[in-house]
C-alpha cells in the first residue's frame, strides 16, 4: 500500500512569480522618458516652451529622487568617464560663457538628459531597455502618423504650433508644425516633431530596434512586422537626406558586424577590417564628389540646403576663442542676442551649427572638440566589440550571439552620421541614447552578466544583491 511521505523531495508548487507593482511603474516610468526624449521638440510646440521646460526639470527630479528611493545596482567606478570629462568641461564654461544665462539653462538639460541615460541603464537590464525603447518608439512613430491623419482629415490644411489654424498662408512653411502633406505624396511629412530631419531618424531607429525585437524572438511577431511597415513608411515619407545617408551607414555596419561573427580562425577579420576601412573611405569620397548629383537626385542642393554657409559664420566666430570657445549652448537659445537675427535661413533665426563638431567648436573650442571625439571614440569601441565578439567569461567559447548586442553600434552610425548635417545628436535622444548605452556597456559588458543582470530576479522585481 502506498504511503505518502512527509518529508517530500521537491518544493510544493506555487504560482509563478509575478513583477511587483513598484517594478512595473518604473519601467513604465523609463518608457515615458525615452518617449520625452525621442519625441523631442513636439513637446514645446503642443505646451509651449515654459510648460514643456517644467516638465523636462520635473521629470529630471523625479528620476533623481526615484534613484534614491530604489537604487539600483552600480558600480560607481564604471562611469563613463570621457562623458563625464565632457559634461564637466561644459559645466566649467560658465566661467568664460559670453551668455551665461543661456549656459546655466542648457547645462541644466544636458545635466537632465545625463542623469536621465545613466538611470535607465542602471535600472533596467538588456531585455528590459530594448522592450521599453521599443514601447517608447510605438508611442512617437503611433502618434506621428494620428497626428498627420488628424490634421490631413480634420483641419485640412497646415497647423501651426499650439494647435493653431493660419488665418493665411505663412510667407515659408518652415514655421508650420504640420504642413498637411499626408495625401500629397510629393510633399514632406514632419510627425509631432514639426520636422522631417527629426522624424527620419527616429523613423530609422525604430526600424532597427523593432527588428532587434524580432530577431531576439519577441511574441506578437505581427504586430512588430506592422510596426516596421509604419516606422519605414514615416521614414520615406519624410524625405530626410540625411537619414538615407545614416540608413545606408547603417546598413554597411550591419553587414560587416554580421560577418565578422562568421569568422572562426584568429586573424580571420583582419581582411574584413581592411574591407570595411576601404568602403567607408571610399564611400566618403565618393560623396564629397558626387555630392551634385546625389543631393540633386534627394532633393536638395550640394551645399546641403545652405549648411556651408552656415558652418563657414560659426567657424569664423570659432575662430576668435579657438581653445575654450564662448561657452556652452546646446540648442542656441532664440532669445540670446548672440544668436537672435544672427544666422538668418527661410526667414528664420537658426537655432543650431548644423553640424556638432562645428557646434563644439564654437561652444567649448578644440579642448571640446577632443574631449566630444573621445566620448564618441570610446562609445564606438565598445559598441563594436560589444557587437562582433562572442560572449565570453571563462574557458566555454560557443556562447550564442545575441541580436541585442547590435543595437548600439547601429546607433552609433546613426549618430555619427547625422552629426554631420545637424547638431542633434548633442542633445535630445542622440545625447541620452550614447550615454545610456555607452553606461550600460560598461557596467553590463555581456547581456545577462553584470550588476543589473546578476539574475532574472531583477527583472520580475526583485531586490537582489550582487553575487560576490
Amino acid at each position: 500500500m502506498a504511503v505518502h511521505s512527509k518529508h517530500p523531495a521537491s518544493a510544493p508548487p506555487a504560482p509563478p512569480v509575478r513583477e511587483k507593482t513598484g517594478h512595473l511603474m518604473m519601467r513604465g516610468w523609463c518608457i515615458f522618458v525615452l518617449f520625452m526624449s525621442l519625441s523631442g521638440t513636439a513637446w514645446i510646440h503642443a505646451f509651449g516652451e515654459t510648460t514643456a521646460a517644467a516638465i523636462v526639470i520635473g521629470g529630471g527630479l523625479l528620476t533623481v529622487a526615484l534613484w534614491f528611493r530604489i537604487r539600483p545596482p552600480f558600480e560607481w567606478r564604471r562611469l563613463p568617464w570621457f562623458v563625464v570629462a565632457y559634461v564637466a568641461w561644459a559645466t566649467l564654461s560658465l566661467l568664460w560663457s559670453a551668455w551665461p544665462q543661456t549656459t546655466a539653462l542648457t547645462l541644466l538639460l544636458l545635466w537632465i538628459t545625463a542623469v536621465q541615460a545613466l538611470f535607465i541603464g542602471s535600472a533596467l537590464t538588456w531585455h528590459e531597455l530594448v522592450r521599453a525603447a521599443a514601447s517608447a518608439l510605438k508611442w512617437v512613430i503611433g502618434l506621428s502618423l494620428v497626428f498627420e491623419v488628424w490634421v490631413s482629415v480634420f483641419i485640412g490644411g497646415p497647423l501651426l504650433p499650439g494647435f493653431v489654424i493660419p488665418d493665411e498662408p505663412a510667407e515659408d512653411p518652415i514655421v508650420y508644425w504640420s504642413r498637411n502633406n499626408l495625401f500629397d505624396f510629393e510633399g514632406r511629412i514632419q510627425g509631432i516633431m514639426g520636422n522631417a530631419n527629426l522624424l527620419g531618424p527616429v523613423a530609422l531607429l525604430a526600424i532597427i530596434v523593432f527588428s532587434i525585437r524580432l530577431a531576439s524572438g519577441a511574441p506578437r511577431r505581427f504586430l512588430l512586422w506592422t510596426w516596421i511597415g509604419v516606422a519605414a513608411f514615416l521614414f520615406v515619407r519624410a524625405g530626410s537626406a540625411t537619414a538615407y545617408v545614416a540608413a545606408a551607414g547603417v546598413a554597411i555596419v550591419l553587414t560587416t558586424v554580421l560577418l565578422m561573427r562568421r569568422t572562426k580562425r584568429p586573424g580571420e577579420r583582419t581582411r574584413y577590417y581592411v574591407a570595411y576601412a576601404a568602403v567607408g573611405v571610399g564611400g566618403l569620397f565618393a560623396l564629397w564628389a558626387l555630392r551634385d548629383a546625389i543631393f540633386g537626385a534627394l532633393g536638395r542642393t550640394a551645399d546641403l540646403t545652405g549648411r556651408e554657409a552656415i558652418w563657414d559664420a560659426v567657424l569664423a566666430r570659432a575662430a576668435e576663442r579657438p581653445w575654450v570657445g564662448w561657452g556652452f549652448a546646446t540648442p542656441w537659445a532664440p532669445w540670446e542676442p548672440a544668436f537672435d537675427g544672427w544666422i538668418i535661413d527661410h526667414g528664420q533665426t537658426v537655432l543650431q551649427a548644423h553640424n556638432m563638431w562645428v557646434d563644439v567648436r564654437m561652444q567649448l573650442g578644440i579642448i571640446g572638440v577632443v574631449l566630444l571625439a573621445l566620448l564618441y571614440l570610446a562609445f564606438v569601441w565598445r559598441a563594436w566589440f560589444f557587437a562582433v565578439d562572442r560572449p565570453r567569461w571563462d574557458l566555454r567559447a560557443d556562447r550564442p550571439y545575441s541580436a541585442l548586442t547590435l543595437l548600439p553600434t547601429l546607433i552609433g552610425a546613426i549618430v555619427l552620421v547625422q552629426g554631420l548635417a545637424e547638431s542633434s545628436p548633442l542633445l535630445v535622444w542622440g545625447w541620452l541614447f550614447v550615454v545610456m548605452l555607452g553606461a550600460k556597456i560598461k557596467q553590463s559588458p555581456h547581456v545577462g552578466v553584470g550588476p543589473a543582470e546578476q539574475s532574472a530576479a531583477i527583472e520580475r522585481g526583485e531586490l537582489t544583491k550582487r553575487d560576490p
